[in-house]
């Protein structure tokens, strides 16, 4: 039994996919005309998704003694594509969006466990599981998500947006766990998270600010719970015209894969009527809330039991997933501008993620508009780069760990440690958890660096390697510690202001 979602016009094996799917010739279907050949006949009606005889009977006979059903609109389709199993069908709502609908109240929470700041978007990208889809080869380049994600990491800054991205689980079995790993290694090492496509992608859809994604149930999803969409692939024709997914095609907006990708994000948010997908969301069940006692009934009635008497029917809330925020491993270009502002010293940061030279602006994605936050710029690199050459070069070098993790602590250590075997870095910064961090400066200095909790007591999620860069940017300016370790720093990431105390430390 299984909730129907979304149709497309495709045989049971469709996604199925070798190297070359969906790869043609260039003169593959071009054609000369023959005015004397008779008119060919109209093609038979692909079966749909699901609901088809192929699916649903055996020897003319239903498969299932019940079919689950979440809307009366899919029963009406149901009768027209295969009326032998239209007794067969139970209305039961949608279990998977009631638990979606009863954790939006823990929005913030799942945000947080994605390492998402105040302040900051979370942008999901997420692809279905066929040729037509955002993973999918059916594009004459290629498949576009491997080319989208890294150009997403690279374009937008790094405490301003978070990514992550949700693969459907077939992608994962089709080509493999390594495999997919080593697609998107480049976007990873910029900070991409890879959400678990069993476990978290309903607690990431509700953490989103934009879904970018496709034709599968996870952005339908994301439609219905009100987040903005943007449609980086639609295969409308594969579609049947009438179902719900189709509908949603017709009313997302399409993302310009080929133009920059933070102005798109940015009109979706900025834009986005909380009403536009209202119709999506009453096609997702006819029974919200009300899944778990309509499946039992069922169940309970195909056993031929009485349901325990006095019991509620509850569903399993969705867990919170394990604090996971972001970690780059590849080298981070940094500007900064140091402004005029009374009381702390205040310094603003856009950090930005790159595979390539560290020191050159044509690399993907560029620096567009971030040219006017000022003319100081520096290199960050974690200490775990694939390429150790760019520890050579490093402005910053950088380390997440508990401070008493016996591997690489504690942090006086590691900081003295680094900085002596590489001449040419100026800070060398320990993370130890949200808000914090530990500096050794090429001078000696010893520094605890601690972001003020926000108005609510949590804690402040910005990476603390950005306070870092700030605190180097201002030490390159000429400027005098003692100031910052007086007043502590303000540090500007788009439009949060963060401040950080600066304590010495014995060392």
């Amino acid at each position: 039994m299984a909730t129907i979602r979304d149709w497309p016009r495709r045989t049971p094996d469709a996604g199925r996919r070798t190297p070359d799917a969906g790869r043609r010739t260039p003169d593959a279907g071009r054609r000369t005309p023959d005015a004397h050949a008779p008119a060919p006949a109209p093609a038979p009606a692909a079966p749909v998704f699901g609901l088809s005889p192929d699916w649903l009977l055996h020897d003319g006979r239903p498969l299932a003694a019940a079919t689950v059903l979440s809307h009366p609109e899919q029963l009406d389709r149901l009768r027209a594509a295969c009326p032998e199993a239209a007794g067969t069908a139970v209305l039961a709502g949608d279990p998977c969006y009631d638990r979606i609908l009863a954790a939006l109240p823990h929005r913030d929470r799942f945000r947080r466990a994605l390492g998402t700041a105040p302040g900051q978007r979370l942008v999901v990208v997420n692809s279905t599981w066929s040729p037509g889809s955002l993973f999918g080869d059916d594009d004459s380049e290629g498949d576009l998500l491997p080319s989208l994600l890294p150009r997403l990491a690279a374009e937008l800054p790094a405490d301003e947006y978070r990514t992550a991205a949700v693969l459907h689980p077939n992608i994962w079995h089709g080509h493999g766990p390594g495999q997919i790993r080593a697609w998107l290694d480049r976007a990873r090492r910029a900070g991409l998270a890879l959400v678990d496509p069993l476990e978290d992608w309903r607690q990431a859809l509700i953490a989103a600010d934009c879904v970018i994604g496709d034709h599968g149930s996870v952005t339908y999803y994301a439609a219905a719970i009100g987040r903005p969409v943007l449609l980086g692939a639609f295969p409308g024709g594969a579609l049947d015209p009438d179902s719900p997914v189709a509908a949603l095609g017709r009313a997302a907006p399409r993302l310009r894969p080929y133009d920059g990708l933070r102005a798109q994000v940015d009109h979706a948010v900025d834009h986005h009527d909380p009403g536009r997908f209202r119709a999506q969301a009453e096609h997702v069940s006819s029974a919200p809330g009300r899944s778990a006692a309509l499946l039992r009934r069922a169940f309970y009635g195909l056993i031929g039991i009485p349901e325990p008497a006095g019991r509620p029917a509850l569903l399993d809330p969705l867990p919170l997933p394990s604090y996971a925020p972001a970690e780059r491993t590849a080298p981070v270009r940094v500007l900064t501008r140091l402004t005029d502002a009374s009381g702390a010293p205040e310094i603003a940061v856009v950090r930005r993620a790159t595979d390539d030279d560290p020191y050159s602006d044509d690399d993907i994605g560029g620096f567009g508009g971030f040219d006017d936050i000022g003319q100081d710029a520096h290199t960050s690199v974690h200490e775990d780069t694939p390429d150790p050459g760019r520890l050579r070069v490093a402005d910053v070098i950088v380390r997440y760990a508990a401070a008493d993790d016996p591997r690489v602590g504690p942090p006086a250590a590691w900081t003295a440690e680094v900085l002596g075997r590489h001449p040419g870095c100026a800070l060398a910064v320990y993370v130890t958890g949200p808000g914090c961090c530990t500096v050794r400066t090429r001078a000696g200095d010893l520094l605890r660096l601690t972001a003020r909790p926000g108005a609510n007591g949590r804690a402040d999620l910005c990476d603390p390697a950005a306070h870092a860069s700030a605190l180097h940017a201002w030490l390159a300016g000429g400027k005098s510690l003692e100031e910052a370790v007086g007043s502590g720093i303000t540090v500007v990431t788009g439009r949060v202001h963060h401040r950080v105390d600066i304590e010495p430390l014995p060392g």
